[in-house]
């Protein structure tokens, strides 16, 4: 049974949205629909709400439940993000777009999604069924140097290479097709893993990562939302690990026209005009919000304003 969906930071996130009555708003992971049906909440008769979610059992449960003109669901990843905005005549005229990352509890909780190793289920991993390989596939055709990458690169796994030849070694004795056999195969290789966090915790996460494209995905798509904020637009961005929060610090500094060189350096290239202005400091959930949704613990809300 899936438990009751918590938006996290909600608060916050309308806070940051800095919503108008008749503004124009892109929530791009719909999810469950917690932030979406609070931004349209707010919303006049004029207000709209355009949500996207990559998942299509995410699209199919948001079209059953919402019956409301202010509100549209697209079935699209955040790479289509300025295609969905422009075919609909917002380009340069959206408030608020935001990016809730991250898995939603019923990819979690949905053993057949293969996402968790808290459940048996296919390995699957993907956030649309629809398209790409299964983490099954992909584990069954990378080669170990390939496997190692990514448990390094997009888990940050000290072990990573122990562990691809770990997993080569065990897809020679029969396929590698559930999640709690990839649990177990990495449990029994791991030599240490941090107290409190199960050892195969960084491989999915990598593994995931892996199979959706998720880094490129969001690099694109905040480039584009960068582009589709009319002025004064806001850009509202909730990460959960620290790959992600890189790539969205990164590129908010950038467009803001924040340098990372040392203060004396020659900034290289021409100057650029900035676009963005950051909004406060990073956020994070307060104690009592962690007791509620124990997932919001690793979240980081991040916000920037469109210039002219």
């Amino acid at each position: 049974m899936l438990t009751e969906h918590i938006p996290v930071l909600k608060d916050e996130v309308l806070e940051a949205l800095n919503i108008c009555e008749d503004g124009r708003y892109v929530d791009c992971t719909y999810g469950r629909g917690g932030h979406a049906r609070a931004i349209a909440e707010r919303l006049g008769p004029q207000g709209r709400v355009l949500a996207m979610d990559r998942d299509p059992e995410a699209v199919q449960a948001a079209r059953e439940q919402w019956h409301d003109p202010r509100v549209e669901v697209v079935h699209a990843p955040f790479s289509m993000l300025e295609k969905c905005v422009t075919a609909r005549g917002w380009a340069a005229q959206v408030n608020g777009v935001l990016f809730d990352l991250g898995v939603s509890s019923p990819q979690l909780e949905t053993a057949d999604r293969g996402f968790s190793f808290m459940r048996d289920g296919p390995l699957d991993m993907r956030m649309d069924p629809t398209q790409g390989l299964t983490a099954a596939e992909w584990l069954a055709h990378a080669g170990e140097e390939e496997i190692a990458e990514c448990l390094q690169r997009y888990g940050e796994e000290r072990h990573a290479r122990r562990l691809a030849r770990a997993l080569v070694a065990a897809r020679k004795q029969r396929p590698i097709s559930r999640t709690a056999q990839l649990a177990a195969i990495i449990a029994r290789a791991h030599p240490a893993w941090e107290r409190g966090r199960h050892p195969a915790t960084r491989a999915f996460q990598a593994i995931r990562i892996q199979v959706n494209n998720e880094l490129e995905e969001l690099k694109q798509g905040l480039h584009q939302a960068a582009d589709m904020l009319a002025r004064g637009g806001r850009l509202v961005v909730i990460s959960f690990h620290s790959l992600e929060d890189r790539i969205v610090k990164r590129l908010l500094r950038v467009e803001a026209g924040v340098s990372d060189l040392p203060p004396g350096l020659p900034a290289r290239g021409g100057a650029r005009q900035p676009r963005l202005r950051l909004i406060g400091r990073a956020r994070r959930p307060g104690e009592d919000e962690v007791v509620k949704n124990p997932r919001a613990r690793s979240a980081t809300l991040r916000v920037a304003e469109r210039l002219n």
